[in-house]
């Protein structure tokens, strides 16, 4: 390169080229210290980061947290015997040893543990004496018949069935509430965070593993939040496998591309490079990953590779001419660093859109996508050039070049039809009615979870294969709903009280799709029913306060708090699907602004599936504000890197055809807009910008330079389109590997990002030519 071009050259491009050993020594130095952080990464998780902490119901569930220990963060282990019952001495005495080992594993709430062995589970009974009651397992153990008959007594009078004992009475449930963190057994002073992935693993080898092992006749089954998110990050071990999978197709497909292997090794390198610094920097930082962020290095690696190509694929072309691998490494790097660096700041600013959710997880999500991005900058931009003027295009792949160019491409001259005055008009119409059909299915979609279970895994998972056994043997829901009503202290029993929880059980137990409503008033109306010999016609709340406090005094512990000034009421649904949640919530919320005043409060929610309806409901709220941020930001970046309005509506009309498009996907596919899936808008239109970009850049050069709009679309394609083409169906591969996770709300990821990477790619080279034959004006351009 002559001297005078290298003064004319960009500050930038001259910063750069003028000191590459300075350059490689400095991305060297950085990625050994990065290599080091990034090997501290650990799998983190946290029950607080997968809530809405914000949202007034959260905020009043954790308000109460300390009065409603086995409401919040909680297992439930069912132990059963395939062979007999539970009356036998081997299983009471299997169930002993297994509370014994859950009692002591980290982060127990042991003192509101709960199972037929502990003494918090008793029976109660109506005598002439009056009442009658102790523990349901009032013996150290059961040897005999007798013993054994007076157990099933007790748990006969305990009111437990269908509960903690199955209605079948061949299993058990042991309750198990959690902390989220715990004083440390060796400095009490130390609060130590419950490590959910450790927890699963020793619920699996201490519980599952050891009891069902040395007796096959008994069978362990775990749900609850801990476990599910334990066998998400047991999950995330496989998706390395997929990394690596992902990694050899690429290097494969880069190959065929390229036609040069050492141009394909660099370029796969600085990718991983990128990935290498996104997990140093995220350690440097504080974050770890969780479940929902273990995909972002994917990501990563893919759009450092998609942006790689168009280097790669720029200097290939400038070979042809150039004196060297240093100037045409020069001459590639001027003509891509402006719309690749817009591409990547648009991505980079469209995934930071998800920091306006909530949620802490997702802005984990946000936080690692942006950051990844802004590596890729780095070293896909500078140091992939850097690099490539060293080592150059093979002159076997430089030959190859030259011949396609100096021929007609049949392909490309084929797909430049697009742009011809007469296919144009067709594109547009066919752009719209996909648009008419993409709206009225999109408005399909819903909001929160559509299966039951725990949706994030397979309907076949061990989790759900657990949640399905206790649904079938037990009377109580796994999805609870908890109403928190708040009185002033001592005022929980008093009538007028009681008697609003009354009116509130009735309304929820005739709404469809609630099992059940249990509370304190439950409880009393039993209690007043057995103090009058247990005649039908007393069950009803008394107007004596003395009788109403003597009938609270023998309710359950959790019914009421300390200084009775909270009474849970639990609603037990059939599912956690959004319209269960969304007609309950409304049924409650009615229903508060009805009885509400200043000495009784109605307040949602907790339980998980309080949590649930809390998430959907910022989730509802946050994706329209997501959406219209993500592509505001595009849109303004576009308008100020081409300074034309025509020019971004050739760009953002095919992008919003795509997210229109994967709605409807999703109402067909039933994958409902939660935690998991309300990325992938931002990350599908973030990436996807990259593709109109990068092909009107090189299109207005070729119309600065007089040709018509279809020859101009023409050269394009024999450039910048071959490489689009070749980053489209990369970046779809590379994801389409996550369909075949253990893990489910990856795979709806995989297919979803699949799906708009691919017509973000169709619809930058088919639609994009077809709005500026009717949007773009040369002559405007050439001026």
């Amino acid at each position: 390169m002559s001297a005078h071009h290298q003064e004319t050259a960009p500050f930038i491009e001259r910063l750069i080229f003028n000191n590459r050993l300075v350059v490689l020594l400095l991305f060297a130095a950085i990625t050994l210290f990065m290599a080091f952080q990034a090997s501290q990464v650990r799998p983190v998780t946290s029950f607080d980061k997968m809530i809405p902490l914000q949202h007034p119901w959260i905020a009043n569930m954790i308000e109460h947290r300390d009065d409603m220990a086995n409401l919040g963060n909680s297992i439930r282990i069912a132990v059963a015997i395939k062979d007999g019952d539970i009356f036998s001495t081997e299983y009471m005495e299997t169930l002993k040893r297994v509370n014994d080992e859950v009692f002591f594993l980290p982060g127990v709430d042991r003192a509101n543990l709960r199972s037929l062995w502990t003494p918090n589970v008793r029976w109660t009974e109506v005598t002439e004496y009056g009442f009658d009651g102790g523990p349901v397992a009032d013996k150290p153990a059961y040897l005999t018949e007798e013993d054994l008959e007076d157990l099933r007594v007790n748990i006969l009078k305990s009111g437990e069935i269908g509960r903690l004992v199955a209605n079948n009475f061949k299993s058990t449930i042991i309750e198990v509430p959690l902390q989220e963190s715990y004083p440390n057994p060796e400095n009490q002073g130390e609060l130590i965070q419950l490590d959910y992935g450790e927890f699963s693993r020793l619920l699996e080898e201490k519980i599952r593993s050891e009891f069902q092992g040395e007796n096959p006749n008994i069978s362990i089954h775990i749900i609850g939040f801990a476990k599910k998110v334990g066998d998400l990050i047991e999950g995330i071990v496989k998706v390395v496998m997929y990394f690596g999978i992902a990694l050899l197709i690429t290097f494969v497909l880069l190959l065929i591309f390229t036609r040069c292997l050492k141009s394909s090794l660099i370029t796969l390198a600085c990718s991983v490079i990128a990935v290498v610094w996104q997990m140093g920097l995220l350690h440097t930082l504080g974050y770890g990953l969780d479940p929902y962020s273990i995909l972002v290095p994917f990501l990563v690696f893919a759009i450092g590779i998609s942006h790689g190509v168009q280097i790669i694929n720029a200097m290939s072309i400038e070979s042809i001419t150039a004196d060297g691998a240093y100037t045409a490494a020069r001459r590639a790097f001027r003509s891509l660093y402006i719309p690749g660096m817009v591409a990547l700041v648009s991505d980079g600013v469209g995934f930071a859109t998800l920091l306006l959710i909530e949620i802490e997880v997702i802005r984990e999500l946000g936080i690692a996508a942006s950051v990844g991005v802004g590596v890729i900058i780095l070293t896909n931009l500078v140091l992939l050039p850097v690099l490539m003027s060293y080592i150059g295009i093979s002159k076997s792949a430089v030959e190859r070049n030259r011949d396609l160019n100096s021929r007609p491409q049949r392909l490309w001259r084929g797909l430049s039809g697009f742009a011809h005055p007469a296919v144009a008009p067709i594109s547009v119409v066919i752009a719209v009615v996909a648009f008419a059909f993409g709206i009225y299915h999109g408005q399909k979609v819903e909001i929160g979870d559509l299966d039951p279970g725990a949706p994030e895994l397979h309907a076949d998972s061990r989790y759900n294969m657990d949640n399905d056994f206790i649904i079938r043997n037990y009377s109580t829901s796994s999805d609870v709903l908890v109403v928190m009503v708040s009185t002033p202290p001592e005022m929980c029993s008093a009538y007028e009280t009681m008697e609003a929880i009354d009116q509130l059980e009735w309304r929820m137990a005739n709404l469809s799709g609630v099992q059940s409503a249990v509370s304190l008033v439950t409880v009393a109306k039993q209690v007043i029913m057995g103090n009058n010999e247990g005649s039908l016609k007393w069950q009803a709340l008394s107007r004596n306060q003395d009788n109403l406090n003597t009938a609270i005094s023998r309710a359950p512990e959790g019914m009421f708090n300390a200084a009775c000034s909270l009474a849970p009421v639990m609603v037990f649904l059939n599912d956690h699907k959004a319209e269960t949640l969304k007609r309950v919530t409304a049924e409650v919320e009615a229903f508060a602004e009805e009885y509400n005043n200043e000495n009784l409060q109605f307040k949602l929610a907790a339980g998980n599936a309080g949590i649930e309806a809390a998430t959907n409901v910022v989730i509802e709220k946050s994706q329209i504000k997501m959406l219209i941020t993500v592509y505001v930001v595009v849109i303004l970046m576009c308008l100020a890197t081409f300074r034309s309005i025509p020019a971004v509506l050739c760009i953002i009309i095919p992008l919003a055809l795509t997210s229109v498009l994967a709605n409807a996907l999703m109402a067909f596919l039933g994958i409902g807009v939660k935690v998991a899936t309300l990325p992938v808008i931002a990350l599908g239109v973030g990436i996807g910008v990259d593709y109109g970009i990068y092909i009107y850049s090189r299109l207005e050069t070729y119309l600065r330079q007089g040709l018509p709009l279809q020859d101009a679309y023409y050269e394009t394609l024999k450039t910048t389109g071959k490489a689009v083409t070749f980053t489209g169906f990369t970046l779809a591969i590379g994801v389409a590997t996550w369909i075949f996770s253990d893990i489910k709300f990856q795979a709806d990821m995989g297919i979803l990002l699949t799906f708009m990477f691919l017509w973000n790619m169709f619809g930058a080279l088919w639609l994009l030519p077809a709005l500026a034959r009717f949007l773009v004006r040369p002559e405007k351009i050439r001026s």
